[in-house]
């Protein structure tokens, strides 16, 4: 439930709605804005009774809400949240960051050439696996702490905050030692208990969506982080699964403007893992970047042909270079259709 007091609502008014709410038994969340304040009501199993509410003095209307997610809402916080990544600012307002690297971290010179690179092209973020989530067992499962040791002497040697996954609640400790953002991966998106404890930390999180999860789910997911306090979180669309085989996943962009007006967290795509292709990437970013993404993550590797993980949809520098070249340009392009 929403409560919307009247902009000329005082302090005490709003202060006896919060105090009648938690008499209720329920959690009262106020929400201040330029043009009104809001109170949210969290905690309720079903539907509230709000006559005791709607009297009371400064209350301009009641909103039930009935979605599974209220916190990360455009409903509860119509402002959309800038999360900040080390000074790298990603949300509505700000330009669109790059996050870039090699799927795995694999030796720490392979890391640090590519943070050069990324560096050098205009990306923003680098991106690197230090625990890689495989679907067979005998596959290359990352580095370990060893491997986020490499990715964060990188960053700091250009100068790049870094991002990378988190698998389990146990490993939360030494990634956040090391890493500036943490990713929950698409296996992961549902995994309740370790979203609740990566939201009692203060580290921003990359969310993605899981492969089979539908936008509400998707939402539903973030709402755990952000109920247990940490609205620091940026959804990421990396492709679902369908019946088509062409890629490896199908890349829904659909949901790039759905989410811009349904939840106040910014939204970013990763085309690499959505295709699968190489040749694609550069295509399903330029087209994800006119959507109204708030950033892109790609695969960037030194030596693609010699990845121990996804080379095959992993952009070589050249490439990369290329990409942020075009994706300058469309951006300028956009800001002028803007103006």
């Amino acid at each position: 439930m929403l409560i919307v007091m009247h902009h000329h609502a005082t302090d005490e008014q709003i202060l006896a709605v919060k105090n009648t709410v938690e008499a209720m038994g329920l959690r009262a969340e106020p929400i201040p804005g330029s043009m009104r304040t809001a109170i949210g009501v969290l905690d309720n199993q079903g539907y509230v009774e709000d006559s005791a509410i709607r009297e009371l003095p400064g209350v301009r209307e009641v909103i039930h809400v009935s979605k599974p997610y209220k916190l990360v809402s455009r409903d509860f916080h119509p402002q959309g949240t800038v999360v900040d990544v080390a000074g790298v600012k990603i949300g509505d307002g700000q330009k669109a960051v790059m996050m870039a690297g090699p799927c795995s971290i694999e030796t720490e010179e392979q890391m640090h050439t590519a943070a050069q690179q990324v560096k050098a092209a205009g990306g923003h973020i680098l991106r690197g696996g230090a625990f890689k989530p495989r679907t067979g067992p005998h596959s290359f499962q990352g580095l370990g702490v060893e491997g986020l040791k490499f990715l964060s002497a990188a960053g700091r040697a250009v100068g790049l905050p870094v991002v990378t996954e988190v698998m389990r609640i146990e490993q939360l400790d030494v990634v956040c030692q090391h890493a500036d953002m943490l990713q929950i991966g698409a296996r992961n998106m549902q995994n309740f208990d370790l979203l609740k404890e990566v939201g009692k930390r203060t580290h921003p999180v990359l969310l993605k969506r899981g492969m089979s999860a539908t936008l509400e789910e998707f939402l539903a997911a973030a709402e755990y982080i952000v109920a247990e306090g940490n609205s620091q979180v940026v959804l990421c669309e990396r492709g679902i699964r369908t019946f088509e085989k062409a890629t490896r996943n199908t890349l829904d962009l659909s949901v790039v403007p759905l989410i811009r007006g349904m939840s106040h967290l910014p939204i970013i795509v990763d085309p690499s893992h959505a295709t699968g292709q190489r040749p694609l990437v550069p295509v399903m970013a330029r087209a994800a970047l006119v959507a109204g993404v708030h950033g892109l993550m790609v695969e960037m590797h030194p030596e693609p042909e010699k990845a121990l993980c996804d080379g095959a949809q992993s952009l070589d520098p050249q490439g990369f270079a290329k990409l942020m070249g075009e994706l300058s340009r469309i951006e300028a392009f956009l800001a002028e259709l803007d103006s």
